[in-house]
């Protein structure tokens, strides 16, 4: 397997819907098209971000298909392919294999819990299972249990397909750990945006990002400043965007990023239940925080 050297801003995309909750392929298009043209270095499709729960099987591999045709080989294509089923794990990576995607985005089991050797099992049964690179995705504010960095070390040593790690746990002292203890090649990327700045100036290598959904450009070169030491002009557009950078997250992700989308124009606001529609009063907040920003 190449080197997997993958660094910077890399979109973690929502999936546009139509108001009758289909797939909306006409503005998936549109994003794709509109990272790729203001500096994002991958995407990741059917993630979190993307409201995977809610999708089908049939769906993600459709997903999978036409992000690989419409990128057409101009940045890598990664599949969240994550389960609470380990069965399952390895059967939706393999559809994304066949859908020719470069790399797989495998958040840790959900509501289910494992214990450290479970967990370490369950990515070591897909390591073996598909010869593609993985990043591993740890989220437990999400999942209700954490890839503790023991886990992914000895992973990391273990399977040379288990190429990094997206670390969104929220604390800065696991991804220093991360960065301290891991083997060469082995990637770190922040996976909360408000923290990826410092991430980078630790020695990470970007940010599986929500923010950059909306602001690509910036948020690119903010990443790539970080990432070559050029601290100062990164710091300046950190603070630029702090603010909503953190009201991405002022209800549950990805609402208010696909409102902002929708007020940009992007694609329509819709949501698959049981996610809904931002609340007046944060939307208004917002939307005014957009407007100080230029971006609508």
């Amino acid at each position: 397997m190449e080197q997997f050297d993958l660094k910077g801003s890399i979109a973690a995309l929502v999936t546009p819907f139509k108001s009758n909750g289909d797939i909306d392929f006409d503005a998936f298009d549109r994003l794709l098209d509109f990272h790729i043209a203001n500096g994002t270095r991958g995407v990741v499709v059917c993630a979190t971000t993307g409201e995977t729960p809610t999708l089908s099987e049939a769906e993600d591999a459709e997903m999978f298909e036409h992000a690989v045709r419409r990128v057409d080989h101009r940045v890598p294509v990664i599949a969240g392919t994550g389960s609470n089923s380990t069965a399952s794990c390895i059967k939706y990576s393999k559809n994304a294999v066949k859908a020719g995607v470069d790399a797989l985005l495998v958040v840790g089991p959900y509501y289910n819990k494992p214990t450290s050797k479970g967990m370490y099992l369950h990515f070591s049964e897909l390591a073996k299972n598909v010869d593609i690179p993985i990043i591993l995705y740890n989220v437990p504010g999400r999942t209700g249990s954490a890839i503790k960095a023991d886990v992914a070390i000895q992973l990391a040593n273990d399977f040379k397909n288990i190429v990094g790690i997206k670390e969104a746990s929220g604390n800065i002292s696991n991804v220093a750990e991360l960065i301290a203890r891991r083997p060469a090649g082995f990637k770190v990327y922040s996976g909360d945006d408000n923290l990826s700045f410092l991430c980078n100036c630790l020695g990470a290598d970007g940010c599986i990002s929500v923010a950059c959904n909306v602001f690509p450009r910036e948020f690119s070169q903010m990443m790539d400043l970080s990432i070559e030491g050029k601290v100062a002009e990164a710091r300046e557009i950190f603070f630029k965007y702090r603010r909503i950078m953190d009201l991405f997250f002022i209800e549950t992700s990805p609402i208010p990023v696909k409102a902002a989308l929708a007020a940009m124009g992007m694609m329509q606001e819709a949501y698959r239940a049981p996610l809904c529609s931002m609340e007046d009063a944060n939307k208004k907040i917002l939307l005014d925080e957009m407007k100080k920003l230029k971006l609508l």
